[in-house]
């Protein structure tokens, strides 16, 4: 698939739930750095410790109310997988899609998980280099991975 290709196909199919921040409002800040197209992770002001997903607390000191911080977007490839059996229904025509774990080095190697862009089938290698794509929605940007040329 060419980069236009990849660059006009959304991968969130019609009828699939938009993720969305949560009621009480703990990763608001996430998805309003999406939407501007910024990764966002939080931070601990007290300890600096990066945590991912949003808590109220932070995971090392318990420090109430960690901060948020704008990080690169770049990351490796952790873990991934390629999905062949659609875990919704409208995922039916979808498959086989790449699903990647991205550690994050400027965050503390915290980890997130999202789709890998392109051809499903190209070769994925553990420590490849991605960088953070965003997906708008109506109601929602989501954060998506692309391989970084080398």
């Amino acid at each position: 698939m060419s980069e236009t290709e990849t660059s006009r196909k959304t991968y969130l199919p019609a009828g699939m739930p938009v993720p969305a921040p949560a009621h009480d409002g703990v990763d608001r800040e996430f998805y309003e750095a999406a939407r501007r197209h910024e990764l966002a992770v939080q931070r601990c002001g007290k300890c600096g410790t990066f945590q991912f997903p949003a808590e109220w607390i932070c995971h090392k000191c318990h420090a109430t109310e960690p901060g948020w911080h704008r990080v690169s977007g770049r990351g490796r490839i952790y873990s991934w997988e390629r999905v062949w059996h659609p875990a919704h229904p409208a995922l039916k025509n979808a498959c086989p899609y790449l699903v990647v774990v991205v550690e994050l080095p400027d965050a503390g190697n915290i980890r997130m998980v999202g789709n890998l862009l392109g051809d499903p089938m190209q070769e994925v290698k553990i420590d490849s280099e991605v960088e953070a794509v965003f997906e708008d929605h109506e109601h929602a940007t989501l954060v998506q991975w692309r391989l970084v040329e080398s």
